[in-house]
């Protein structure tokens, strides 16, 4: 594997400064830097290695757990240990959700036993549970149709996670039932919400994923279902057949924990107050070992720093690499940031996060200005050997963490993936290492580091 990367490199860098579009501009002042730094990351990369131990030696790492915070620990150290500067845990307290142990079974019409994840953040149950006969929905209007017939029932949403659209784009749609499901039910007087997993593939694998309450609403307990088990549900449904579920939560949330964001830098030569910010989430959830999501973009952003490091590369402008803490249930560490550094947000003069798996690099989704989305554009030719240089400008957020500062009108980038099959394991049991290949891996961070570096080199700052 590494023969094939160093062929691969030696093939890049020997071809890179002739490559279209890079005859003028910001691709022709930086393409030998980029192959330097594209070099670099594929051959002597450690973002495999660092996974590899996040993912085995540390396991999954939901907020307010022991394994998070031995995760910042090792953060901590492993910048320090690549040569970064300032190197810091910065506080933050988060929710400290636990799951307990969980079940559910059909009891009428006969018995099958249902594979499910309860939704982060859900209620638990009484010991006993709670059995209740079930009423399929696959949306809101039929639930809304229904009305107070569901009272006292558990209700299901069966809404399949659209093949037809664009991955992003079908979980966007799917995942507002697991989002607010419970509450919809909750006000027409279910007792429980089932979700169907929001994923195209299923082998039996629940997806968790966070849900949400509010304060004029009863809390009822939630809980995700496979798409095989909600494929049963329905098929008796329809046929009029009476179906008693018993579901058992053991979920409880205790009071707020301490965690941190993991913050390190390279210090600018001329222009250290202006900073671009990189990152990922350390955090994850409490199933498989959230090697995808967020392992490989936690190690991406470590990782596209240490090469810059490591070629002794000092651009104008700071470069911050932060490791956020909470993403997954409740974006505190994003708000812990915010708090911290908001008199310095018009220092901030570009962001990227990386969160969506380690699988090959397509490029990048942009939020900002015309003009900026021009010098981004511009930057990406010396991509296009590695065929990540599509960037997209986007009608949303480009990134959860990274919010906090695209809303105040910071330049923001998200690194896009190949994601056709991201959401097979995504909140699952299934997301763990053996999903990562190494090559990938390692052209996400060479495209990270090239981005990187040239926005904080760059002789002007991205403009607003």
């Amino acid at each position: 594997m590494r023969l094939i990367v160093f062929l691969f490199c030696f093939i890049l860098v020997g071809n890179l400064i002739s490559v279209q579009g890079q005859d003028k501009g910001l691709g022709k002042d930086y393409a030998k830097v980029a192959s330097q730094i594209m070099g670099t990351a594929l051959i002597e990369g450690q973002a495999y290695e660092k996974l590899e131990y996040l993912s085995d030696n540390i396991g999954n790492r939901l907020s307010g757990s022991p394994q998070l915070n031995q995760a910042i620990e090792w953060a901590v150290n492993a910048m320090k240990a690549d040569g970064l500067e300032n190197v810091r845990a910065e506080a933050a307290k988060v929710p400290h959700w636990v799951r307990g142990e969980e079940s559910a079974e059909i009891i009428t019409p006969a018995k099958h036993k249902l594979n499910i994840l309860g939704l982060g953040g859900t209620i638990g149950t009484v010991s006993a549970g709670i059995t209740a006969e079930v009423v399929v929905v696959g949306n809101f209007d039929e639930l809304d149709k229904l009305g107070e017939q569901v009272k006292g029932k558990i209700v299901l949403y069966n809404s399949p996670m659209r093949k037809d659209l664009p991955p992003g784009q079908a979980y966007g749609e799917a995942v507002r039932y697991r989002g607010i499901g419970a509450v919809r039910a909750a006000k027409y007087g279910a007792v429980a919400a089932l979700v169907r997993s929001v994923t195209t593939v299923s082998l039996s694998t629940p997806h968790t994923g966070a849900m949400r309450y509010q304060d004029d609403t009863p809390k009822i307990p939630a809980a995700a279902v496979t798409v095989e088990n909600a494929e049963l549900m329905q098929r008796l449904y329809v046929k009029g057949e009476k179906i008693v579920v018993n579901l058992k939560l053991g979920a409880q949330t205790l009071p707020d924990a301490d965690s941190a964001n993991v913050v390190g830098e390279i210090l600018g030569s001329e222009k250290p107050e202006e900073i671009i910010l990189v990152s990922g989430h350390l955090d994850s959830w409490d199933v498989g070992t959230g090697s995808n999501d967020d392992g490989a973009g936690s190690v991406i952003a470590m990782e596209a720093v240490r090469t810059i490091a490591r070629l002794k590369l000092r651009p104008k402008r700071t470069i911050r690499v932060v490791l956020f803490t909470n993403e997954e249930n409740g974006l505190f560490g994003a708000s812990a940031y915010r708090d911290a550094h908001k008199q310095d947000f018009d220092k901030h003069v570009a962001a990227i996060e990386a969160d969506s798996g380690g699988t090959r690099p397509i490029g990048f989704s942009f939020k900002g200005s015309d003009r900026a989305f021009a010098l981004v554009q511009e930057i990406s030719t010396l991509l296009h050997n590695l065929r990540s240089d599509n960037v997209e400008l986007s009608t949303g957020g480009v990134g959860a963490d990274i919010s906090v500062l695209t809303d105040t009108g910071v330049p923001s980038l998200g690194l896009r993936n190949d994601s056709s099959h991201y959401f097979d394991v995504h909140h699952t049991n299934a997301d763990t290492f053996e999903k990562i290949d190494r090559t990938e891996l390692s052209l996400n961070v060479a495209t990270m580091a090239v981005m990187l570096y040239v926005l904080a080199d760059m002789p002007k700052a991205l403009p607003r």
